[in-house]
């Protein structure tokens, strides 16, 4: 990343960061600033690059620090001359960053063996001349007034960064490319490239080195002439083994620069460690207990030592192999049909925040997706009739065309799966048909109720209505409240007057976590939904296209997954019970559809529960919304309880779902009142985070720290970890692997990330490792340190990772006294975030001044229009299509207006 030249950091590149072979880039986080450009530059002895793409023809040069410093400002780095105008907002983009990944097992392939290693820069090089030229012909400038003009690209360029080892100096052989914002179009004029065309065309660019990994014929071919082949995740099946035991070593060498920072930190009293400081105790730690570790760390030195560790895992590796047939499929074999059905999943996987919407590249990228997992080995001008196969029929066999215009750019999300598109239907056809009108339960009673169950506490008008209608008998109830309107209040009350009348209260949850909650607090059965409806038959699983499929078994029928004949139901819903959907915006249509069939063939009613606003489902959304139109009973809680502040109170409020007119006075408010902490780069962002819970740990407070990507949560967890393993409160005595081999220590705040019944653990459970012993992590709850459990290793390596930091679905349904959002979340993370702490809530928003913070937050609390039919689907596809750049030929759209500024779309 880059920053603009008054000081700002480029915002959206955070978004651009992708990986061609998948994996995670530890130095591209390094790239946050101008400084932080050239230590990026710097890192592990980087050589720069710059390749001009012009017409589809490659010239390259080499370019200085300071070459490189103007070339990212958006000047010539040779003749320095200004390239069209001067980026005014302190957040553009200024560099697309791409990294050219692998899997680990590349890495130490190429160390192996230097004819591999030779083979395997080869294919780097082939793969970056693909994506540069596909970038040239196949990205657009924006012109015109509102960049309404699409103009096509004569030249760009990339520069390339090339790297031997992540930051923990294992190997990790990689390349960074970095686009510059700065294009050329065919008129000869430099603009800026369309950045919402560039960062969704990065999905064929992820697929493209998913192609190059697995089928170059080449690059296969030197494997195989080493005795080496892939397996089906695409890692050398041979090397895999040795790789786990490198990662392991993370665990050692955090303990070691935990140590040494201790002792320089004691000898530097008041100090700070400078980056060099850092950098020389990161290579401290990395070769601490290492055998025949140098005294100075070289390029040698680290190869050797590598290398040593790598045949003291696995001695034959040093011997000889002998060659193996590289194994292949025809492209003759190719089932193109599955191939189609298997590019159609992906796309549609990738689509659950547009409405279940994707683009024709979103399609190219699923096909090529499943061309690389095949077994295919074949140049890739060989594939190219293969994937445009695949593309065409999975387009016309596979999709619903949400809009008749002509030429439709490949951008533009206007295709939906058939499969998507009729299970919308279903579940609208479903919910109407059981819309039944009914009555509400006394309010006298509720009242009544509520007094004696807690006599200190009066129900606000919203909760009385929204007990009374979940306890009537309208067979569709929806009830829905902002954070810290006391739904789980009004659910107990609702529970007790259902009970009154002789029928029952299921709750269900989207997530066990927040059913077993629900349940407790409102002190009725509770189930995730999903326990409920395996109970009733219903079983999903995966196709050979990889698509989840539903099913729903007769009693005597044999069940799929134990053999055994299905014997019905064990929970036992009456005519007349009411079932409780809580956080029922996170309820996604598939468990929707079956849970109305549940509610058809029981004869009970339902009631949803739960907020649009906050958190979306990880499947395709829109199940609220559609009980929210065609419910016949409607119930809004608008009244805070959560706060201590009642001014914050009300500014919530405004806050959840504002309109374009008063979300500017929002975003004022919010930083008039303390509320927005305005900062000049992410990295200063992390800090404050960072401090924010080192000040509430002080204060004995408990705080939500809420990112917008789960990779830069770890980042913070891990900052917080260092830090406390500095000052000593946690014990590096004994630690354990986490998912990526993160290492984890007794202290740390950790959470899980699979339900698991034998050691009763729950997906998104917060914990503090308590101990680790040879054979388990003992684990105790962050909210009672007496509930505990003990967890595997093999478990915690798969499913335990630090969450000092997390991201909204990690937090959605939690409270703490404080709460601090890091920059860059969407609006559901903005909500979400400012309405966990019951004290205080902090955003951080990476702005110049105050009137930049405030236009950041306004476009943060945009929010697109639910989509939960296929016509408002449709509406959302032509709205983008207006909104797109388009070619100076086409007739302009006369009349359009944006629905949330008002504004003009021609």
């Amino acid at each position: 990343m880059a920053r603009w030249k008054r000081g700002q950091a480029a915002q959206g590149v955070r978004q651009a960061v992708q990986y061609a072979f998948g994996g995670v880039c530890d130095a591209t986080l390094t790239a946050k600033t101008a400084d932080g450009v050239l230590a990026a530059a710097g890192y592990a002895d980087a050589v720069m690059t710059r390749y001009i793409v012009e017409n589809g023809a490659i010239r390259d040069d080499l370019l200085t620090r300071s070459q490189l410093k103007d070339w990212v400002d958006g000047v010539d780095p040779l003749t320095r001359e200004r390239r069209g105008r001067d980026l005014e907002s302190p957040v553009a983009d200024l560099i697309l960053d791409a990294t050219i990944n692998s899997p680990k097992s590349f890495s130490i392939a190429a160390m192996l063996d230097p004819e591999l290693a030779a083979a395997y820069e080869d294919l780097q090089d082939r793969l970056r001349d693909r994506i540069i030229k596909l970038w040239q012909t196949e990205l657009n400038a924006r012109r015109g007034k509102q960049g309404s003009i699409r103009e096509e690209l004569v030249r760009i360029e990339v520069v390339e960064l090339r790297h031997e080892r992540s930051r923990s100096l294992d190997p990790h052989k990689h390349r960074h490319l970095w686009l510059n914002v700065k294009v050329q179009g065919l008129d000869g004029k430099w603009s800026n490239v369309d950045t919402r065309v560039a960062l969704r065309f990065q999905n064929i660019v992820n697929a493209e080195g998913d192609l190059a990994s697995r089928t170059d014929p080449t690059w296969i071919g030197a494997l195989a002439s080493r005795g080496f082949t892939l397996n089906s995740d695409g890692e050398i099946a041979q090397l895999e083994h040795v790789v786990r035991p490198l990662s392991k070593r993370a665990v050692q060498i955090e303990s070691n620069k935990a140590a040494h920072l201790r002792q320089w930190m004691e000898q530097h009293a008041g100090e700070q460690p400078s980056s060099s400081v850092l950098a020389q105790i990161d290579q401290w730690a990395w070769a601490a207990d290492r055998p025949n570790k140098p005294g100075q760390l070289n390029e040698g030195d680290w190869a050797s030592i590598v290398m040593a560790e790598l045949l003291a895992a696995d001695p034959e590796l040093g011997r000889p192999r002998t060659a193996v047939a590289a194994p292949s499929i025809g492209i003759e074999a190719l089932d193109v049909k599955l191939l189609a059905a298997k590019a159609i999943v992906d796309a549609d996987g990738r689509s659950t925040r547009t409405g279940g919407r994707f683009s024709d590249m979103d399609v190219r990228a699923g096909a090529i997706r499943a061309v690389s997992a095949t077994g295919v080995v074949a140049d890739r001008t060989q594939l190219a009739a293969v994937v445009d196969e695949v593309c065409s029929f999975a387009i016309r066999t596979h999709t619903v065309t949400l809009l008749s215009e002509p030429d439709v750019p490949r951008h533009i999300k206007s295709r939906m799966a058939t499969s998507t598109a009729t299970l919308k239907a279903s579940v609208a056809r479903q919910i109407e048909s059981l819309a039944a009108p009914g009555d509400v339960h006394p309010l006298g009673e509720i009242t009544r109720l509520a007094s004696l169950m807690e006599p200190e506490r009066t129900l606000d008008r919203g909760q009385a209505s929204g007990a009374s209608s979940v306890a009537g008998t309208d067979r569709l109830v929806a009830v829905s409240g902002a954070a810290g309107s006391g739904k789980t209040t009004m659910l107990k009350v609702a529970g007790a007057a259902l009970r009154s009348r002789g029928r029952n209260m299921i709750i269900v949850a989207p997530t066990k976590k927040a059913s077993a909650v629900a349940g407790r607090e409102a002190e009725s059965s509770s189930s995730s939904l999903h326990q409920l409806l395996y109970d009733y038959g219903w079983r999903w699983g995966t196709n050979q296209a990889g698509a989840t499929t539903w099913s729903c078994l007769r009693i005597g029928e044999i069940d799929p997954a134990t053999g055994a004949r299905y014997s019905g139901p064990r929970i036992n819903i009456r005519v007349g019970d009411r079932i409780v959907v809580d956080e029922a915006g996170m309820l996604d249509l598939k468990a929707a559809n079956a849970l109305l069939e549940i509610v058809g063939r029981t004869g009970a009613s339902v009631a949803l529960v739960g907020d649009q606003r906050q958190a979306l489902p990880v499947g395709h959304s829109g199940a609220m919304a559609l009980f929210w139109r065609r419910a016949t009973r409607q119930v809004e809680l608008d009244i805070i309880h959560r706060f201590k502040d009642p001014a914050w109170a009300g500014l919530s409020l405004r806050l959840r779902d504002p309109d374009s007119r008063e979300a500017a006075e929002v975003a004022y408010e919010l930083v008039r009142t303390g509320h927005v902490r305005i900062l000049e780069n992410e990295v200063a962002a992390r800090n404050e985070m960072v401090a924010a819970w080192f000040d509430a740990a002080q204060t004995r407070q408990t705080i939500a720290l809420i990112t917008a990507t789960h990779l830069e949560a770890q980042a913070v967890s891990e900052e917080i970890q260092a830090r406390r393993i500095a000052d000593g409160s946690v014990d590096v005595t004994n630690g354990t692997s986490g998912q990526s081999g993160q290492p984890i220590f007794v202290g740390d705040v950790v959470q899980t990330r699979r339900n698991d019944s034998a050691t009763d653990v729950q997906n998104r459970q917060s914990w503090v490792v308590k101990r680790v012993t040879a054979d388990h992590v003992m684990l105790a709850s962050n909210r009672d340190s007496t509930d505990v459990r003990r967890i595997s290793h093999e478990y915690a390596g798969s499913h335990l990772h630090l969450a000092y930091a997390t991201t909204v679905y990690g937090v959605q349904g939690e409270t703490t006294d404080l709460s601090f959002v890091g920059p860059g979340v969407d609006a559901a993370g903005l909500y979400v975030g400012l309405t966990r702490g019951t004290q205080n809530n902090v955003a951080a928003v990476i702005a110049a001044n105050q009137a930049s913070a405030i236009a950041g937050l306004v476009g943060t609390m945009r929010r697109e229009p639910a989509e939960e039919t296929v016509e408002m689907s449709r509406a959302a596809a032509r709205t983008e299509l207006i909104r797109a750049a388009r070619p100076q030929s086409d007739p302009v759209q006369a009349g359009a207006v944006d629905s949330f500024t008002g504004q003009s779309l021609q």
